[in-house]
């Protein structure tokens, strides 16, 4: 099952390559940048995310996909990586699984010579495990 979490993760990378969330009545188009500020998801995401998943938006779909973000938050969907490009892609772990990736339509996708999309970072974290894995391999 994807967690709300997973999902949010899956929006942030594919909104750091251009794809925007489109909701079905079409009245709404979601493209937040930046998307990651420092160590956290900037407020143009958060406020995004918020105003993705709440009802009075109605259901919204990544474009490029058919799968609502409503029913990517229930338990017949889980998110693991697209074979071709590595983003996260909704799976379904039931049944049929969702027809493409929405890597399928970017032109020069994946693109190695580029970074990749990323969750926020933060430094000090990154460091203290850094540092622990230096301490365990010196024993």
């Amino acid at each position: 099952m994807a967690t709300k979490q997973e999902v949010k993760k899956y929006l942030a990378y594919w909104f750091q390559l251009g794809k925007s969330v489109i909701a079905v009545d079409g009245k709404a188009n979601f493209l937040p940048q930046p998307v990651i500020v420092g160590d956290r998801y900037s407020q143009e995401f958060e406020k995004c995310w918020l105003e993705i998943i709440s009802p009075e938006t109605g259901d919204c779909y990544l474009e490029g996909t058919i799968e609502t973000i409503n029913e990517l938050l229930t338990p017949a969907w889980d998110m693991l990586p697209c074979g071709r490009c590595n983003m996260p892609v909704p799976m379904r772990n039931l049944g049929m699984p969702a027809l493409f990736c929405p890597c399928n339509n970017l032109p020069n996708w994946p693109n190695t010579e580029l970074p990749s999309p990323r969750s926020p970072v933060s430094t000090s974290e990154q460091l203290i495990t850094i540092r622990d894995r230096l301490i365990e391999n010196r024993h």
